[in-house]
Protein backbone atom coordinates (compact mmCIF):
# COMPACT_ATOMS: atom_id res chain seq x y z
CA UNK A 1 0.00 0.00 0.00
CA UNK A 2 1.51 3.31 -1.33
CA UNK A 3 -1.34 5.61 -1.45
CA UNK A 4 -1.72 7.96 1.37
CA UNK A 5 -4.78 10.49 0.90
CA UNK A 6 -2.72 13.71 2.70
CA UNK A 7 -1.58 14.59 -1.35
CA UNK A 8 -5.54 14.59 -2.11
CA UNK A 9 -7.09 15.98 1.11
CA UNK A 10 -9.61 18.71 0.24
CA UNK A 11 -9.79 18.32 -3.49
CA UNK A 12 -13.54 18.31 -5.41
CA UNK A 13 -13.62 14.56 -4.70
CA UNK A 14 -13.36 14.82 -1.25
CA UNK A 15 -15.76 18.22 -1.08
CA UNK A 16 -18.44 16.04 -2.65
CA UNK A 17 -18.18 12.78 -0.83
CA UNK A 18 -17.98 14.93 2.59
CA UNK A 19 -20.30 16.83 1.95
CA UNK A 20 -22.98 14.23 0.97
CA UNK A 21 -21.93 12.14 4.46
CA UNK A 22 -22.29 14.69 6.58
CA UNK A 23 -26.39 14.93 5.03
CA UNK A 24 -26.42 11.10 5.69
CA UNK A 25 -25.44 11.66 9.76
CA UNK A 26 -28.07 14.54 9.47
CA UNK A 27 -30.71 12.25 8.37
CA UNK A 28 -30.02 9.64 10.03
CA UNK A 29 -29.58 11.43 13.04
CA UNK A 30 -33.44 12.89 12.88
CA UNK A 31 -34.33 9.71 14.52
CA UNK A 32 -33.66 9.54 18.30
CA UNK A 33 -32.92 5.55 17.70
CA UNK A 34 -28.65 4.93 17.93
CA UNK A 35 -27.23 4.18 15.03
CA UNK A 36 -23.63 3.02 14.02
CA UNK A 37 -20.85 4.92 11.87
CA UNK A 38 -18.45 2.57 9.66
CA UNK A 39 -15.69 3.35 7.93
CA UNK A 40 -13.69 0.54 6.03
CA UNK A 41 -10.67 2.46 4.41
CA UNK A 42 -10.67 5.36 7.20
CA UNK A 43 -7.14 7.37 6.50
CA UNK A 44 -5.42 9.46 9.26
CA UNK A 45 -8.87 11.41 10.32
CA UNK A 46 -7.58 14.90 9.56
CA UNK A 47 -4.80 16.55 7.74
CA UNK A 48 -2.78 19.62 7.41
CA UNK A 49 -3.54 21.31 3.91
CA UNK A 50 0.07 23.33 4.65
CA UNK A 51 1.75 20.18 4.98
CA UNK A 52 3.89 18.96 2.92
CA UNK A 53 2.12 16.50 1.20
CA UNK A 54 -0.95 18.40 0.71
CA UNK A 55 0.81 21.59 -0.50
CA UNK A 56 2.88 19.41 -3.18
CA UNK A 57 0.06 18.89 -5.07
CA UNK A 58 -2.61 21.65 -4.39
CA UNK A 59 -5.22 19.64 -4.88
CA UNK A 60 -7.69 21.55 -2.17
CA UNK A 61 -7.13 24.61 -4.04
CA UNK A 62 -9.69 23.11 -6.81
CA UNK A 63 -11.53 21.98 -3.81
CA UNK A 64 -12.51 23.32 -0.06
CA UNK A 65 -10.44 26.55 -1.25
CA UNK A 66 -13.31 27.43 -3.82
CA UNK A 67 -16.00 26.94 -0.74
CA UNK A 68 -14.43 28.59 1.99
CA UNK A 69 -14.54 32.26 1.88
CA UNK A 70 -17.89 31.82 -0.32
CA UNK A 71 -20.78 34.49 1.32
CA UNK A 72 -24.25 32.82 0.85
CA UNK A 73 -23.43 29.21 0.65
CA UNK A 74 -26.71 27.04 0.67
CA UNK A 75 -27.87 26.03 4.20
CA UNK A 76 -27.48 22.04 3.74
CA UNK A 77 -23.64 23.04 3.68
CA UNK A 78 -23.80 24.17 6.89
CA UNK A 79 -22.89 21.04 9.42
CA UNK A 80 -19.83 20.43 7.11
CA UNK A 81 -18.81 24.05 6.87
CA UNK A 82 -19.35 24.54 10.97
CA UNK A 83 -16.65 21.78 11.48
CA UNK A 84 -14.19 23.24 8.89
CA UNK A 85 -14.76 26.49 11.05
CA UNK A 86 -14.52 25.27 14.51
CA UNK A 87 -11.11 23.64 13.23
CA UNK A 88 -9.47 26.94 11.69
CA UNK A 89 -10.72 29.40 14.19
CA UNK A 90 -8.50 31.92 12.87
CA UNK A 91 -10.74 32.17 9.56
CA UNK A 92 -7.57 30.95 7.92
CA UNK A 93 -8.14 27.40 5.82
CA UNK A 94 -5.31 24.67 6.83
CA UNK A 95 -6.89 21.93 8.48
CA UNK A 96 -9.44 19.49 6.89
CA UNK A 97 -11.42 16.99 8.65
CA UNK A 98 -11.67 13.47 6.78
CA UNK A 99 -14.61 11.10 7.08
CA UNK A 100 -13.69 9.28 10.65
CA UNK A 101 -13.53 12.97 11.66
CA UNK A 102 -16.42 14.62 10.63
CA UNK A 103 -18.11 11.39 11.64
CA UNK A 104 -17.17 12.26 15.52
CA UNK A 105 -17.59 15.44 15.38
CA UNK A 106 -21.24 14.89 13.72
CA UNK A 107 -22.44 11.93 15.25
CA UNK A 108 -24.13 12.37 19.01
CA UNK A 109 -23.69 10.78 22.10
CA UNK A 110 -25.87 7.53 21.70
CA UNK A 111 -23.96 6.49 18.58
CA UNK A 112 -20.88 4.42 17.62
CA UNK A 113 -17.99 5.61 15.63
CA UNK A 114 -15.83 2.32 14.13
CA UNK A 115 -13.14 3.08 12.09
CA UNK A 116 -10.73 1.10 10.16
CA UNK A 117 -7.51 2.02 8.63
CA UNK A 118 -4.98 -0.85 7.12
CA UNK A 119 -2.26 1.38 6.53
CA UNK A 120 0.09 0.71 9.36
CA UNK A 121 1.56 4.22 10.07
CA UNK A 122 -1.78 5.98 9.15
CA UNK A 123 -3.37 3.84 11.56
CA UNK A 124 -1.15 5.03 14.52
CA UNK A 125 -1.96 8.70 13.09
CA UNK A 126 -5.92 7.83 13.29
CA UNK A 127 -5.76 6.17 16.74
CA UNK A 128 -3.75 9.30 17.70
CA UNK A 129 -6.51 11.64 16.16
CA UNK A 130 -9.58 10.38 17.62
CA UNK A 131 -7.79 9.56 21.10
CA UNK A 132 -10.10 10.53 24.37
CA UNK A 133 -13.95 9.76 22.61
CA UNK A 134 -14.84 6.68 23.78
CA UNK A 135 -17.30 6.12 21.71
CA UNK A 136 -14.49 5.84 19.04
CA UNK A 137 -13.00 2.52 17.86
CA UNK A 138 -9.86 2.26 15.37
CA UNK A 139 -8.88 -1.24 14.08
CA UNK A 140 -6.12 -1.60 11.98
CA UNK A 141 -6.94 -4.47 9.81
CA UNK A 142 -7.93 -5.46 6.55
CA UNK A 143 -10.71 -2.66 5.25
CA UNK A 144 -12.42 -5.59 3.01
CA UNK A 145 -13.32 -7.78 5.94
CA UNK A 146 -15.09 -5.57 7.92
CA UNK A 147 -18.76 -6.17 6.35
CA UNK A 148 -18.15 -9.27 7.62
CA UNK A 149 -16.49 -8.74 10.89
CA UNK A 150 -18.52 -5.61 11.96
CA UNK A 151 -22.68 -6.21 10.81
CA UNK A 152 -24.80 -6.75 12.26
CA UNK A 153 -24.41 -4.12 14.89
CA UNK A 154 -26.23 -3.70 18.23
CA UNK A 155 -27.74 -0.52 17.51
CA UNK A 156 -30.32 -1.87 14.43
CA UNK A 157 -28.77 1.00 12.29
CA UNK A 158 -25.68 1.91 10.34
CA UNK A 159 -24.11 3.87 7.92
CA UNK A 160 -20.95 2.19 5.68
CA UNK A 161 -18.48 4.61 4.21
CA UNK A 162 -16.77 2.35 1.35
CA UNK A 163 -13.69 3.97 -0.27
CA UNK A 164 -10.65 2.20 -0.64
CA UNK A 165 -7.56 3.66 -2.37
CA UNK A 166 -8.08 2.50 -6.18
CA UNK A 167 -4.43 1.20 -6.44
CA UNK A 168 -5.77 -2.19 -7.28
CA UNK A 169 -7.51 -2.94 -10.69
CA UNK A 170 -10.30 -5.46 -8.85
CA UNK A 171 -11.30 -2.72 -6.32
CA UNK A 172 -14.17 -2.06 -8.12
CA UNK A 173 -15.23 -5.62 -8.50
CA UNK A 174 -14.22 -5.91 -4.74
CA UNK A 175 -16.61 -2.28 -3.32
CA UNK A 176 -19.12 -4.34 -5.03
CA UNK A 177 -18.84 -7.26 -3.38
CA UNK A 178 -18.47 -5.47 0.06
CA UNK A 179 -21.76 -4.01 -0.72
CA UNK A 180 -22.97 -7.36 -1.24
CA UNK A 181 -21.79 -8.94 2.08
CA UNK A 182 -23.04 -6.01 4.03
CA UNK A 183 -26.50 -5.81 3.05
CA UNK A 184 -26.77 -10.07 3.02
CA UNK A 185 -25.62 -9.51 6.71
CA UNK A 186 -27.76 -6.08 7.89
CA UNK A 187 -30.14 -5.82 5.16
CA UNK A 188 -31.15 -2.24 5.94
CA UNK A 189 -27.14 -1.02 6.36
CA UNK A 190 -26.93 2.60 4.82
CA UNK A 191 -24.14 1.86 2.42
CA UNK A 192 -21.88 4.67 0.41
CA UNK A 193 -19.14 3.49 -2.01
CA UNK A 194 -16.79 6.38 -3.46
CA UNK A 195 -15.78 5.83 -6.49
CA UNK A 196 -13.96 7.17 -8.91
CA UNK A 197 -14.76 8.88 -12.82
CA UNK A 198 -11.99 8.22 -15.03
CA UNK A 199 -12.23 4.58 -16.82
CA UNK A 200 -15.42 4.07 -18.28
CA UNK A 201 -15.04 0.91 -19.48
CA UNK A 202 -14.01 -0.27 -15.95
CA UNK A 203 -17.11 1.89 -14.36
CA UNK A 204 -19.31 -0.42 -16.82
CA UNK A 205 -18.76 -3.21 -15.45
CA UNK A 206 -19.38 -1.87 -11.79
CA UNK A 207 -22.17 -0.69 -12.24
CA UNK A 208 -23.64 -4.13 -13.61
CA UNK A 209 -21.59 -5.73 -10.19
CA UNK A 210 -23.73 -2.86 -8.03
CA UNK A 211 -27.13 -3.69 -9.73
CA UNK A 212 -26.40 -7.00 -8.74
CA UNK A 213 -25.79 -6.72 -5.18
CA UNK A 214 -28.99 -7.85 -4.11
CA UNK A 215 -29.29 -4.08 -2.26
CA UNK A 216 -33.06 -2.79 -1.51
CA UNK A 217 -32.65 0.01 -3.17
CA UNK A 218 -29.21 1.65 -4.61
CA UNK A 219 -28.73 5.13 -5.59
CA UNK A 220 -25.91 6.80 -7.78
CA UNK A 221 -24.15 10.16 -7.63
CA UNK A 222 -21.73 11.49 -9.61
CA UNK A 223 -20.09 14.67 -9.72
CA UNK A 224 -17.89 15.74 -12.65
CA UNK A 225 -15.06 18.16 -12.86
CA UNK A 226 -14.10 17.82 -16.49
CA UNK A 227 -16.02 16.02 -19.80
CA UNK A 228 -16.61 12.25 -19.07
CA UNK A 229 -14.21 11.49 -22.78
CA UNK A 230 -11.67 13.74 -21.04
CA UNK A 231 -8.14 10.90 -21.55
CA UNK A 232 -5.74 10.11 -18.60
CA UNK A 233 -8.05 12.59 -16.22
CA UNK A 234 -9.85 12.23 -12.95
CA UNK A 235 -12.72 13.85 -14.81
CA UNK A 236 -14.90 13.70 -11.24
CA UNK A 237 -16.52 11.37 -8.86
CA UNK A 238 -19.33 8.97 -7.65
CA UNK A 239 -21.16 7.74 -4.56
CA UNK A 240 -23.31 4.52 -4.85
CA UNK A 241 -25.47 5.00 -2.17
CA UNK A 242 -27.19 1.71 -0.70
CA UNK A 243 -30.92 2.58 1.56
CA UNK A 244 -30.77 5.89 1.28
CA UNK A 245 -32.21 7.72 3.70
CA UNK A 246 -35.88 9.50 2.95
CA UNK A 247 -34.87 13.30 1.72
CA UNK A 248 -31.22 13.03 0.46
CA UNK A 249 -32.03 12.48 -3.27
CA UNK A 250 -34.10 15.74 -3.05
CA UNK A 251 -31.22 17.05 -0.84
CA UNK A 252 -28.69 16.69 -3.43
CA UNK A 253 -30.57 17.52 -6.47
CA UNK A 254 -30.92 21.04 -4.87
CA UNK A 255 -26.88 21.24 -3.77
CA UNK A 256 -25.24 19.17 -7.15
CA UNK A 257 -26.05 21.54 -9.80
CA UNK A 258 -24.19 24.70 -7.20
CA UNK A 259 -21.17 22.22 -6.28
CA UNK A 260 -20.70 21.52 -10.09
CA UNK A 261 -20.18 25.28 -10.71
CA UNK A 262 -18.21 26.13 -7.88
CA UNK A 263 -16.00 23.02 -7.94
CA UNK A 264 -16.10 22.39 -12.09
CA UNK A 265 -12.75 22.78 -13.74
CA UNK A 266 -12.92 22.05 -18.05
CA UNK A 267 -16.47 21.90 -17.54
CA UNK A 268 -18.73 21.08 -14.50
CA UNK A 269 -21.75 18.86 -14.37
CA UNK A 270 -23.74 16.18 -12.14
CA UNK A 271 -26.07 12.64 -12.56
CA UNK A 272 -28.27 11.04 -10.92
CA UNK A 273 -30.53 7.96 -10.96
CA UNK A 274 -30.96 4.66 -9.40
CA UNK A 275 -29.12 1.41 -10.04
CA UNK A 276 -31.71 -0.34 -8.08
CA UNK A 277 -35.33 1.40 -7.43
CA UNK A 278 -37.12 0.56 -4.83
CA UNK A 279 -39.45 -2.47 -5.14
Amino acid sequence: MNYRHAFHAGNHADVFKHLTLTRLIALMSRKEQPFAYLDTHAGIGLYDLQGDQASRTGEYLDGIARLWDQPDLPALTADYMKVLHDMNPDGQLRYYPGSPELARRLTRPQDRVMLNEKHPEDGLLLKDNMAGDRRVKVHLGEGWHVPRAMLPVQEKRAVMLIDPPFEQLDEMQRCAASLKEAVGRMRQTVAAIWYPVKDQRLLRRFYQDLAGSGAPKLLRVELLVHPLDTPNSLNGSGLAIANPPWGLEEELRELLPWLSQKLGQTQGGWQMDWLIAES
